[in-house]
Formats: structure tokens, sequence, C-alpha cells
């Protein structure tokens, strides 16, 4: 359980990485200007489309085969993406076909990132004691957390460390080398994993499903329309409300990318602070009432923070960086044990690919750019955390109506 929840560490620095370095990234692979940051952002996008198709392929292969053999596949994909994306040839060398190799291994890193997370949300949570599933399962969000602070840390110091010329000429390969060689490093940790003990259960009773896609939308459907909910609130919060605060911060002028990246690191180590916290708090009062608390935060708060973060000075940037962020993360620690508890075991990976990561790809891969094309459009900076509250508020609804922990499916 704890190599799962490790890998998770990986698994985030990779792909956020885009996201904090996506200002260098659109010069060195779209030329510069205003237009080429769109053009990254709209990648991004792009890419993650492909997370629902990988999240499918190697949810059948885990509910099918066991969780282990669809971890291992997932972080050899990644870490063939990651050294790849480290070498390949710039806009300045050859032209406009280094973007499209850029977009290329971002969908492959999509697909791999896709059966990723969730293989390691069902590992823990099928190895853990219920009373304290809410804690271990929120320790892959809290990981994923750590993972997000390396890219925010390594990306910041690189940034720090070099001039303009040497970081958009060789520079902004290092955090790529070092992500390739982590991921490199935890495929072959992972190999000593042994099988998720639901799985092994089904094994012994015969009970895999024979076609796990087929079999959880038979049995599911309730089930993937609420994964759906909580994971389109967690997406946006998460992609809006920390990664793409950066580019904001740029975008609007109000900081450079050396302080707005050393604000992202802040913010990431407050959400790895208050991710178990509120997984622990889940285990004690329930999944719905704190689901219900953090979707009023998500309807109430966000705008308000762009607004603060656009205008005022580094200290007022920073509480509304650091409020947004653990908002984010509170979302995602109680959101990725709620989730998966919805599905019995089997068909697990497959019932969170989709419902899950369908929102995810939706409200997470989408939204930076919208968030971007609507504040340029606009010349209004609270605008990205309204549309955090517009989905907030279409998902209470369904927090409110949340089946609590106790009735969820079991076998």
């Amino acid at each position: 359980m704890a190599i799962a929840a490790f890998s998770t560490i990986v698994e985030w620095y990779d792909f956020t990485l885009y996201l904090y370095l996506v200002t260098v990234l659109s010069r060195v692979f779209f030329g510069g200007g205003e237009a080429s940051l769109a053009d990254t952002l709209a990648g991004f996008a792009i890419a993650y489309l492909a997370r629902p198709l990988g999240a499918v392929v190697f949810g059948h292969i885990g509910d099918r085969h066991g969780r282990r053999r669809s971890m291992l596949l997932s972080m050899a994909m990644m870490t063939a993406a990651m050294l790849a994306t480290a070498l390949l040839p710039t806009h300045a060398q050859i032209g406009p076909a280094a973007g499209w190799l850029l977009l290329a291994l971002r969908c492959a890193m999509g697909f791999s990132v896709g059966g990723e997370y969730t293989g390691v949300v069902a590992y823990l949570l099928e190895g853990a004691p219920r009373e304290r599933r809410g804690l271990i399962t929120s320790l892959a969000a809290a990981a994923s957390e750590v993972g997000a602070l390396l890219a925010a840390g390594i990306s910041a110091a690189t940034v720090a460390a070099l001039s303009g010329p040497s970081l958009d000429g060789w520079g902004w390969r290092i955090p790529f080398l070092v992500g390739a060689a982590m991921a490199g490093s935890v495929w072959f940790v992972r190999a000593r994993m042994e099988e998720s003990p639901d799985f092994e259960r089904q094994r012994a009773t015969g009970t895999v499903p024979r076609s796990p896609l087929r079999h959880t939308i038979t049995h599911s459907r309730a089930a993937i329309g609420r994964g759906f909910a909580i994971s389109a609130f967690g997406s946006i919060t998460y992609y809006v409300g920390i990664t793409y605060v950066p580019a904001f911060l740029i975008s609007t002028g109000s900081m450079g990318e050396e302080s707005s990246l050393l604000l992202s690191t802040v913010a990431a180590i407050a959400v790895i602070l208050v991710t178990p916290l509120i997984g622990l708090l889940s285990d004690r009062i329930g999944r719905r009432v704190v689901l219900i608390v953090l979707g009023l935060s998500g309807a109430v708060l966000p705008a308000a923070m762009f607004h603060l973060m656009a205008g005022g000075t580094f200290g007022q940037a920073l509480a509304g960086a650091v409020l947004l962020a653990c908002l984010g993360g509170a979302v995602s620690a109680v959101g990725a044990v709620a989730t998966a508890e919805q599905f019995p075991g089997e068909g697990r990976l497959s019932g969170l690919a989709l419902g899950a990561t369908t929102a995810t790809a939706i409200f997470g891969g989408l939204t930076p750019y919208l968030a971007h094309q609507l504040t340029r459009w606009s010349g209004w900076p609270p605008m990205p955390g309204v549309m955090i509250a517009v989905v907030a508020l279409c998902v209470l609804p369904v927090l409110i109506r949340f089946p609590e922990r106790g009735s969820s499916p079991e076998r």
C-alpha cells in the first residue's frame, strides 16, 4: 500500500509539470506570444481527452487480470512518454512539428494517467480497514499533492537558476528528465507489490467479471452518475483552483514566473497537510457531510480568491492561492474514497473510469484553457472562480442526496 501511494507522487509530478511550465513550453514549442500560451493550454486539454480512454483500457485490465498488472503497464507507458518529452526537438529546430510531437506525447501521458490514479485508489481502498478507508485512500490524493509540490518546486528552482536563453534552450528538459528517472524507479519497485486482497477474493470465488465494462453499466448506473458529479467538482477545483493559478498570475500581469511558482509551492505544502485530515474527518463524521460543506464553500469562496490574487499584494495573493488549494485538496481527499465506495470490487476500476475519469477529462482538462480564454475575453479576473462556483452549485443536489458509505455496495 505504501508503494501504491508513493507511486502517485511520480504520476502527478509528471502530469502537472506541464501546467507549471506552460509559459516556458509555449515559447519552446509554439514560438511564444499570447496565442502560443493559448495553444499550449489547448494541447493540455486535448491530451486530457485521452484520459478516459486510458482509464477504460487499464480499468478492463485491472478488473479482469488484477490491479497489479494494470499499474505496472500504466507506469511503464508513463516512463517512456516522459523520457521522450525530455528529448524532443524544439520549435526553433523543427518548426511547428515540435508542437505536434509534444501533443502526441501528452496524449500518451493522458492515456497512461487515466489508468494510474483509479488503480491506486482502488488498491488502497481494498486493502484498508473499513473504518480507516477515508484516511488511507486520501493518501493517494496527498501523494499526488507531493508530486505537484515537486513539480512546482523543481520548476521554480530551474526557472530561478537559469537565464532566459538557457532555460528556453536546454534548461526546460531538466524537470522532465527528473520525472522520467522517478517513473522508471517506481516501475521496478512496483514489480514487488502484492495483488489487491479484493481481487484475490474475486479469483477465489470465481466472481471476476468476464466483461467488466458491461457488468458495471448493467449494475452500477447510479453510482457512475454520482462519481461523475463528485469528480466534476473535484477536477475543476483542482485544475482551475490550483494548477492553473501560476498561468493566471502570469497572464494577468500580477506576478512573474519565479514568484508565481514560489506561491504555488507554498500552496502545495498546505494541501499536503490538509488532505489526510479531511480523509480522517470523513471517517469520523461521514463522506456526505464533508462533501456538502465543501460544495457550499466552492460556491462562495473561489471568485473572491481570484479577485484577491489578481489585485492584491503578494501576501494577499498567497492567502487566496492557499485557500483555493486547500479547497481543491479537500475535495480530492474525500472524493476519492466516496466515489470508489459506490462500486463493488467486481468492476470497480471500470466504474471509476466511466464516472470519475470521464468527468476529470471534461472538467479538469478543458477548464484551464476555458478559464484562460474567458478571463482574457471578459477582462474580469474573478471569472475562473465563477466557473468553480457554477459547477459547485450544479453538484450540490447530488451531494445532499449522496448515500453514506455505510450503504455502499459490498460483496
